[in-house]
C-alpha cells in the first residue's frame, strides 16, 4: 500500500535538478486560457418562434351551462389565444355567469392583440348564459366583430322516449 502512495506522489510532483520536489500549481494565466477556450466554442441558441401578423381571424365561443371558453384563431384555424372563466379565477357556479364570460373574452382579445388581430368572425356554440356577453367582451377588448354564426347542435328527433306505461 505504501508503494502505491509513493507512485501517486511522484506522478503529481515534479523534480527540478537537485531542488526539492515542487507540486503542480495552476496559475491564473492557465485558468484564463481555459476560460477563453470554452467561450470560443460555438454557443447553442434557441430559435425564437416567429410572431405571425394576423389581421383577421375567427373567435370560437363555447358556452356551456358550467363554463365559457373563448378561443381566437387565424383564418386557417391555428389557435392564437384562448381563455376560459375557470382560467381567470372563477370557481364553481360563478364560472357560468355572464360576467365571467365577458372577462374571459376580454383576456383572450388582449392576448390576440399581440398577433395583430383587429377583426374576427365569431362562431358561437352552446346554450350557456355567457353567449352574448362574451361577444360584447370581444368588442370591449378592442376587436371588431364582422359576423356572428351560431353552430349550436339541435336534436332532430331527440333522445329515445321512455317506454310507454301499460295499465
Amino acid at each position: 500500500m505504501a508503494e502505491k502512495t509513493e507512485k501517486m506522489e511522484k506522478s503529481v510532483e515534479k523534480t527540478s535538478g537537485d531542488k526539492a520536489p515542487v507540486k503542480d500549481e495552476v496559475t491564473a494565466e492557465t485558468k484564463a486560457v481555459e476560460k477563453t477556450e470554452k467561450s470560443a466554442a460555438p454557443k447553442k441558441t434557441k430559435k425564437k418562434p416567429k410572431r405571425r401578423l394576423v389581421v383577421e381571424g375567427k373567435a370560437y365561443i363555447q358556452a356551456s351551462f358550467n363554463n365559457t371558453i373563448v378561443s381566437i384563431a387565424d383564418t386557417e384555424g391555428q389557435i392564437l389565444s384562448w381563455s376560459s372563466a375557470g382560467a381567470n379565477g372563477f370557481k364553481g357556479p360563478k364560472k357560468a355567469t355572464p360576467y365571467a364570460a365577458q372577462v374571459s373574452a376580454e383576456k383572450a382579445a388582449e392576448k390576440a392583440k399581440v398577433y395583430g388581430v383587429e377583426r374576427v368572425h365569431v362562431v358561437v356554440k352552446g346554450a350557456g348564459n355567457g353567449r352574448e356577453q362574451a361577444i360584447r367582451g370581444l368588442q370591449t377588448g378592442g376587436i371588431n366583430v364582422e359576423s356572428i354564426t351560431d353552430v349550436t347542435t339541435i336534436p332532430h328527433n331527440g333522445c329515445r322516449q321512455k317506454k310507454s306505461r301499460r295499465v
